[in-house]
């Protein structure tokens, strides 16, 4: 089995235990990669790379719904711009989808999604954007997983660390009003942490960064894709630990996006 190859295979071997809940982050980078004339869709090769994570949950950040110039860009090209929207167009057979819209743009817009693999329940949203220039938002999926509820919240944090901080607050204010405290809860997307400075802040709210046990890093570089040196994409948890970790490496993943995926096992604790 080829890791690395999204269209030969699955990621990770079948975990073999109905108590493993298999979780991915990626930052989709709204499908297309390139500037200009070299610009090129790559949505049809990010829906074989989300069907070989074969995880349980998938959290992805800059999804589009729509865009009406890049949806007539690419409507020759030999597979075209999805009919449907991307989260939609993503999702494994089977998958539940949740989607909402962050930012409102010119030509159309782009948000958080989640896909799932377990019926999911009632789906939030909450505006967490520091200014009119940055428009953030968290999308909250509760999840009927083996019998109990999995909170899944998807996040994209802004470009500066103090707006960061004022999100983390944010977060903990909806966490306190929406999320019941004996309920399981997994945080995960792009946090844009570069100094690696919110672990702390989310460790006050009860989560933990989710780290393999053991492994040589405690932290996986995503970012850039071609060459990760940091670590932006992340799983923050409660009433979960994390049993493995793992960063698809190569060509065919760096050509996707600017961000690699972050896949993770977790179980309950």
């Amino acid at each position: 089995m080829n890791a690395l190859n999204p269209w030969n295979s699955t990621l990770l071997p079948p975990t073999g235990s109905a108590s493993t809940l298999r979780v991915a982050t990626y930052n989709i980078h709204k499908g297309v990669r390139g500037m200009g004339p070299r610009k090129r869709l790559e949505i049809h090769n990010l829906g074989l790379a989300v069907e070989a994570f074969d995880a349980d949950l998938v959290f992805l950040q800059e999804v589009r719904l729509s865009h009406s110039r890049e949806a007539q860009r690419f409507a020759r090209t030999s597979f075209g711009w999805p009919a449907e929207g991307q989260a939609e167009f993503l999702a494994p057979e089977g998958y539940d989808v949740a989607y909402r819209t962050n930012a409102v743009t010119r030509w159309g817009e782009h948000g958080n999604a989640l896909l799932a693999r377990w019926p999911i329940g009632d789906i939030g949203h909450h505006d967490v954007s520091d200014h009119r220039f940055e428009q953030r938002g968290l999308l909250h999926v509760p999840v009927a997983w083996n019998g109990v509820t999995v909170h899944a919240v998807v996040v994209h944090f802004g470009l500066a660390h103090r707006g960061r901080v004022r999100q983390v607050q944010r977060l903990a204010s909806f966490i306190e009003a929406e999320v019941p405290a004996g309920e399981m809860l997994v945080v995960a997307g792009d946090f844009n942490d570069w100094g690696e400075r919110l672990d702390d802040p989310m460790r006050q709210l009860g989560l933990q960064r989710a780290s393999a046990p053991g492994g040589p890093r405690t932290n996986k570089a995503t970012f850039p894709s071609l060459a990760p040196v940091f670590a932006l994409d992340r799983f923050y948890l409660r009433g979960l630990s994390c049993r493995s970790t793992m960063v698809p490496r190569g060509m065919v993943w760096a050509r996707m996006s600017d961000h690699l995926p972050l896949v993770a096992e977790l179980e309950p604790t």
